[in-house]
C-alpha cells in the first residue's frame, strides 16, 4: 500500500509538471504585430521587422510555444536609396509594418504594407516553408490591414485608424476595386471610451460559426493598450463593439484554435528596450463571442508545453561553418537594411564571416552590411571573436547593440596602429569612452543586456584571449525609441571612414541567456 501511495504521488507530480508550466511571455524577444494561422497541427506566425532584410519572418510551431523561423516572405522589400542606406537616406522605423498571414484553398498568403513606399504587398506560395514566393503589389498603402477570403470567393481588406474601411481586391491581387470601398466602422475606438490617445488600428478579421469578429488595438489616454472586438453577421456590417481585453497593456493580435478545441488570443506587450513581446491569453466563448483572459486577467502560466530552450529557432549562436547545400546564413540573421552582397561572404574563408568595406561611412548607423539578430530577455549576452589583420586605415569593426541609442565595442585602425574603442550614446550623442592600444591580431568582444524589471542596462567587455574579460566604458542605458521602432539587436559590423577594401573575419557569434552582472 505504501509503495502504491508513493507511485500515485509521483504520477500526480509528473502530471502537474506537464501542465501549466509555460510562463508568459511565450517569446521574450521583439516579435510584434503577430498574425497567426493553424494548418492541420502546425501553426504559422508572421511579424514585423521593418527595415530589416530579409523581411516578414515566417515562424512555425507545433505547440504555440516553441517557435522556429522557417522562411521570410521576401529577400528585399524595395531596391531603393531608403532600403539600401544610400545617399543619406534610411528606412529606420519604416519598411514593412504589421503583416497578415492567411491560408486559402492550398495557397499561403502574407500581406503587408509600407508607408514609405506607398504600397501594399501580398506574397503568395504553395509551400510556406520552402517557397518560392510570388509578389503582388499595388497602391495605395493600406495601413494595418487584414486580408480576408470570404465564403463567396471574394477577397477583402479592412484597414485604417479609428475609422475603418473595407475594399474588395481584384481576383489576381493586382489592386483594389475602388468602387467597392466603404467605411464599415466610423469610430472603432468607441468601446474603450471617448478619450483616446491611439485610434483603433491593427485590424485582424476572423469568421467563426458564421459570424465576423474584428480585432483591433486602441489606447485610452492615461490608460493602457486595449483590445476592442467588433462582431457582425455580415462582413459589410453593421458591427457591434465591445471592450475585449484590458490588462498589463497586452493588445494587438487575434485568435487561434488548437486541434483539441482550445482557443487563445495572441497579443504583444511593450517591454522596454527588448521590444514588443508576444503573450498568449486563453479564450472562452459566450453568447456574445470570445472572452479573453482568466477572470479578465493575463495569466502568468499557460496549460501548454514548456519552452525547450534558448528560444529555439528565434536566436542562435553561429560558428559560420557551412556544410554543402546549407544556406550561407541561418534564418535567425537579418541585415540592417538591404545588404550589398558583393562585400560579405562565409565562403572566402571557411568557417568565418568576412565583412569587407565597400564604401565610406560616417558612423555605424549609416554603415551597410551590419548583420543582426534579436536580443532576448530577461537577460542575454552576445560574444564574438574577430580577426583584424586586413583592416585599413580608418576602419572600425566589432559588436554593436543596435538601436538609435546604440552602444558598441570594436577595433579602430588609426594610422598604422589599432585601438579597442567603446562608443556609448546614453547622453543622446555618440561618445568614445575608451581607447586602448592593441597589437593583437585576434580580439574578443562581449555585450550583456539586462532587461529585468525594465532595467534596460547593457555592459561591454573585451578580451585578448577569450578567457579573461575586461569591462570597457560606462554601461549603456538602453532606450526603446520610435525612431527604430524595434527592440535592441546584436550587430556585427565593419565600416570604412577613409578607404575601402579592408576586411575583418568573424570566427563566431555566441548568444547566451546568462550574464555576469
Amino acid at each position: 500500500m505504501k509503495n502504491k501511495a508513493i507511485i500515485l504521488i509521483l504520477v500526480m507530480l509528473a502530471s502537474i509538471s506537464l501542465h501549466a508550466q509555460q510562463k508568459n511571455p511565450v517569446i521574450y524577444a521583439d516579435v510584434p504585430d503577430m498574425s497567426m494561422i493553424r494548418v492541420g497541427d502546425a501553426y504559422y506566425m508572421s511579424s514585423t521587422t521593418m527595415h530589416m532584410a530579409p523581411g516578414v519572418p515566417i515562424m512555425k510551431s507545433k505547440d504555440l510555444i516553441n517557435w522556429e523561423i522557417v522562411n521570410y516572405a521576401y529577400d528585399i522589400l524595395e531596391d531603393d536609396d531608403q532600403m539600401n542606406l544610400a545617399n543619406d537616406k534610411n528606412s529606420y522605423g519604416k519598411g514593412s509594418w504589421a503583416s497578415c498571414i492567411r491560408f486559402h484553398e492550398g495557397m499561403y498568403y502574407v500581406s503587408t504594407f509600407a508607408g514609405n513606399t506607398g504600397k501594399t504587398y501580398i506574397y503568395t506560395t504553395k509551400d510556406i516553408e520552402k517557397g518560392p514566393w510570388t509578389e503582388h503589389s499595388f497602391r495605395p498603402s493600406l495601413h494595418d490591414h487584414t486580408l480576408f477570403f470570404d465564403d463567396d470567393g471574394k477577397i477583402y481588406m479592412i484597414w485604417g485608424v479609428k475609422k475603418l474601411s473595407i475594399v474588395e481586391l481584384k481576383d489576381d491581387l493586382s489592386g483594389i476595386k475602388p468602387e467597392t470601398q466603404r467605411v464599415i466602422i466610423e469610430n472603432a475606438s468607441a468601446p474603450a471610451g471617448d478619450n483616446i490617445m491611439l485610434g483603433a488600428e491593427g485590424s485582424q478579421l476572423f469568421k467563426i460559426n458564421g459570424k465576423y469578429y474584428l480585432f483591433n488595438i486602441t489606447w485610452p489616454r492615461g490608460g493602457m493598450r486595449t483590445v476592442v472586438i467588433h462582431r457582425s453577421d455580415n462582413i459589410m456590417g453593421p458591427y457591434e463593439g465591445k471592450l475585449g481585453f484590458q490588462d498589463k497593456g497586452a493588445a494587438q493580435g487575434g485568435m487561434v484554435d488548437t486541434p483539441d478545441g482550445k482557443w487563445f488570443a495572441y497579443l504583444f506587450r511593450d517591454n522596454g528596450a527588448v521590444g514588443r513581446i508576444p503573450y498568449l491569453v486563453p479564450i472562452t466563448w459566450e453568447d456574445d463571442g470570445p472572452v479573453i483572459g482568466v477572470n479578465g486577467k493575463l495569466p502568468e502560466t499557460l496549460d501548454l508545453p514548456e519552452n525547450k530552450g534558448l528560444i529555439p529557432g528565434i536566436v542562435a549562436s553561429d560558428e559560420f561553418k557551412r556544410k554543402k547545400g546549407e544556406p550561407d546564413l541561418p534564418l535567425v540573421w537579418q541585415w540592417n537594411h538591404n545588404p550589398d552582397n558583393r562585400f560579405w561572404s562565409v565562403t572566402q574563408r571557411k568557417g568565418y564571416l568576412r565583412l569587407t568595406t565597400g564604401r565610406i561611412d560616417s558612423d555605424v548607423l549609416t554603415a551597410r552590411n551590419m548583420l543582426t539578430q534579436r536580443t532576448i530577455g530577461p537577460v542575454c549576452s552576445g560574444t564574438i571573436c574577430m580577426e583584424t589583420t586586413k583592416m585599413k586605415v580608418g576602419d572600425f569593426a566589432g559588436l554593436c547593440l543596435l538601436q538609435s541609442g546604440y552602444g558598441l565595442v570594436g577595433v579602430k585602425m588609426m594610422g598604422d596602429k589599432k585601438y579597442i574603442y567603446m562608443v556609448n550614446t546614453s547622453s543622446g550623442q555618440p561618445v568614445e569612452q575608451a581607447s586602448i592600444p592593441t597589437s593583437s591580431k585576434k580580439v574578443y568582444f562581449k555585450a550583456e543586456c539586462d532587461f529585468r524589471e525594465l532595467k534596460d542596462m547593457a555592459y561591454f567587455y573585451y578580451s585578448l584571449d577569450g578567457k579573461t574579460w575586461n569591462p570597457i566604458g560606462e554601461p549603456l542605458k538602453m532606450k526603446y525609441t520610435l525612431t527604430h521602432f524595434m527592440g535592441y539587436r546584436f550587430g556585427l559590423f565593419n565600416y570604412a571612414t577613409q578607404e575601402t577594401g579592408g576586411y575583418v573575419d568573424f570566427d563566431y557569434f555566441n548568444i547566451h541567456n546568462k550574464i555576469t552582472q
